[in-house]
């Protein structure tokens, strides 16, 4: 376990446990899909480097749930943010 999820510090940050484990999985999501870490690690462990973003306050959900960069609060990677939510109603019932 990360000793950043030891403490409640994460948490507040981001406001709470829900809005912390959806800002996680979209960043890792966009990762994933070959976005470049928005600091300097030396690891390529997605979840070390989501958390160090988050700790840096590099990363947040704006309003809206969409995953932002704290320079000029624009999604990150707009469609990652629109398409990760899982399938669609249509989906599922076709």
């Amino acid at each position: 376990m990360l000793e950043e999820f030891k403490e409640e510090e994460i948490v507040n940050k981001v406001g709470g446990r829900f809005k912390l484990s959806t800002l996680i999985q979209k960043r890792l999501v966009a990762l994933n899909r070959g976005a470049r870490p928005l600091i300097e690690l030396q690891t390529k462990n997605h979840m070390e480097i989501v958390v160090a973003e988050i700790m840096n306050d590099k990363i947040f959900l704006d309003g809206s749930g969409k995953l932002s960069v704290n320079e000029d609060g624009t999604p990150i990677e707009p469609n990652v943010a629109q398409s990760d939510a899982g399938p669609s109603l249509e989906d599922l019932l076709g």
